[in-house]
């Protein structure tokens, strides 16, 4: 079960590069949050190539 989620993602180059710190930023700054599970995908076409994080969570203890 899970009361949040939160989705990073990233088109450009400089966006990919940057996506891990964004992550752990995020992550620190929300401690308070269990991560229960997340989902890794991407896509591309002719032009651009995306990830995308998407993680699920919940408040510690509930």
């Amino acid at each position: 079960m899970f009361t949040g989620v939160k989705v990073f993602s990233a088109t450009k180059a400089k966006e990919r590069e940057e996506i891990g710190e964004n992550v752990s930023r995020w992550l620190k700054s929300n401690q308070d949050l269990e991560i229960v599970d997340k989902v890794v995908g991407q896509s591309s076409d002719n032009e651009f190539h995306c990830y995308s994080l998407v993680i699920f969570y919940k408040q510690k203890g509930q």
